[in-house]
């Protein structure tokens, strides 16, 4: 059976509730008073009941109409609720969602997230800026990214930082390396080697230097890169052994690489994520964000030496 009533004939009838004035009524959902009276009229007579009493001064509810506008503004909340539900699920299976991170947490750590997130939203493009540690709160900060992964930001004021997890230090280098064959290695046997570092604008090599300046024997860099990646590539090419966080090292099963636990002293650093305080996230970056949260201390390669991360 057809209703011989629609929508915007309970919008109205809601509007004269509230309100209580049929003039207030019409301008607020923007009908003109003689079109306004004639969708209550139209309402009435297609229920059958006289739903208001008016007067010159006064448009009140009968009972009949309080009842009615109980039921009506219940419908009404139950449909805001339905289409903002359906609006978050469709948000969330396309769009945009930018992640700012420091680049050694994106080929072993992120990627694997990033994987399980498309499983979830195929539709939604997501576009990683990898920087220094630095700029990756920068990036938060500006809005240029929804939130970041970095190892920095629990003391910035206007971010708010969420923990993953801690890892630790470790030496990087070939397989046919002497030191691979360690089942751990200090700091002191690291300066042994020809050592390759990041450069000191790096937030890791920040956080080293402040770890290891107690220590007498270091190792001195002879080669010195930009970024994590860049170093173990000259590991891998055979230049030199490296300090890198266990989460920047590739799984068990790589030909090339193997991972060392660095001790004496052992040096961490807190991974998290940073996000603007007290911002909302689109639906789409909140489920990414979830996602990391419920993947923390899981991951799916994990070199030797790694601690959770």
């Amino acid at each position: 059976m057809a209703i011989p009533f629609d929508l915007n004939d309970l919008l109205a009838f809601r509007a004269v509730a509230e309100l209580a004035n049929f003039r207030k009524a019409a301008e607020s959902v923007h009908l003109s008073q003689p079109a306004f009276s004639r969708r209550i009229e139209k309402l009435e007579q297609a229920l059958g009941v006289r739903l208001l009493e008016r007067t010159t001064r006064r448009v009140t509810l009968t009972a009949v109409g309080r009842e009615f506008e109980r039921k009506v503004r219940e419908l009404l909340d139950d449909l805001d609720s339905t289409l903002l539900g359906i609006r978050g699920v469709a948000a969330t299976r396309m769009g945009e969602v930018t992640i700012a991170c420091v680049p050694s947490t994106v080929y072993y750590y992120l990627s694997e997230v990033i994987r399980r997130y498309h499983e979830l939203s195929p539709k939604v493009r997501v576009k990683v800026m990898d920087a220094g540690a630095n700029e990756v709160l920068a990036c938060v900060a500006r809005g240029e990214a929804d939130f970041g992964l970095n190892f920095m930001g629990a003391q910035e004021g206007e971010l708010e930082f969420k923990p993953l997890g801690e890892e630790r230090f470790v030496a990087a280098c070939r397989r046919d390396h002497p030191i691979a064959k360690m089942r751990r290695v200090s700091w002191a046997e690291l300066a042994r080697h020809d050592f390759i570092s990041v450069a000191r604008s790096s937030g890791n090599r920040v956080l080293l230097d402040q770890a290891l300046a107690g220590v007498e024997h270091r190792p001195q860099s002879i080669y010195e890169t930009q970024h994590v990646t860049t170093t173990l590539g000259l590991v891998e090419a055979g230049l030199g052994v490296a300090a890198v966080p266990a989460m920047a090292m590739p799984g068990p099963d790589h030909p090339l690489l193997v991972s060392v636990p660095l001790v004496d002293p052992v040096v961490t650093r807190k991974i998290g994520l940073i996000r603007r305080r007290g911002r909302s996230l689109s639906p789409a970056a909140q489920q990414l964000f979830d996602l990391f949260m419920t993947l923390r201390g899981t991951r799916s390669r994990r070199p030797r030496g790694a601690g959770a991360s």
